[in-house]
């Protein structure tokens, strides 16, 4: 079993990117959100125009990343979880404020995909490293392939827990969806059966009336 999770928004409490581009960029970051929410960009143009807009030095930014707020509930669910499944975190957002916010937080180390952060004179730039020319939903990291490669050594069923457009393409091919936000009306309009949610209180409730073990979990049928 795996789970796949989403950072900005699921595991933070608020978007970290938005968050980010609020305190240190031109307001005119949110009209390439606009455009990019509208269609007219890809996610991948959009972050790459927004963080460059970002103008603050390294010490202002790193404290910054250090007050990122996560759900505490997130804590025990992961400790629930990892008994039976692999949970992976795949963001299409920044490695780096990742890293920092949970290791502020004292949580382990998880296995996080996500885009790469480097530092620059008076900001930051973005690269993709995971980037997969193939990613339908035009992101900088392709959730899709992350399940695909993660899947294929721990098995199913897949599980997404997620927000947010960068979920969206998942959602249609994961065999559980957890949704909150924007996502749940995605999943609404596409027909994806799905549970909401709004803190990991919330996910680890249904999944502790799972029992993996016995191959039994509502809505899925094991092979």
């Amino acid at each position: 079993m795996l789970f796949v999770v989403d950072f900005d928004g699921t595991i933070s409490k608020r978007d970290t990117i938005d968050q980010l581009l609020e305190k240190f960029a031109d307001p005119s970051w949110e009209e390439l959100e606009k455009d990019w929410l509208d269609g007219k960009m890809t996610a991948l143009e959009c972050m790459s125009k927004q963080i460059d807009m970002v103008d603050s030095d390294l010490l202002s930014l790193e404290n910054f990343f250090r007050s990122i707020q996560l759900d505490e509930s997130f804590l025990s669910f992961y400790e629930y979880v990892k008994k039976f499944a692999k949970l992976v975190i795949a963001s299409d957002g920044l490695d780096h404020p990742i890293k920092v916010a949970t290791r502020q937080a004292g949580w382990p180390e998880i296995q996080t995909f996500s885009n790469r952060l480097n530092y620059k004179e008076r900001g930051i730039e973005i690269t993709f490293p995971l980037r997969d020319p193939d990613c339908k939903g035009g992101n900088g990291m392709c959730k899709c392939a992350v399940a695909d490669y993660v899947s294929k050594k721990v098995g199913g069923p897949v599980v997404l827990i997620g927000d947010g457009k960068s979920d969206a393409c998942l959602a249609l091919h994961a065999d559980i969806v957890f949704a909150k936000s924007s996502l749940i009306k995605h999943c609404e309009k596409n027909n994806v059966k799905h549970h909401t949610f709004n803190t990991f209180d919330d996910v680890l409730k249904i999944v502790k009336t799972w029992k993996p073990e016995e191959q039994n979990i509502p809505g899925y049928a094991f092979n």
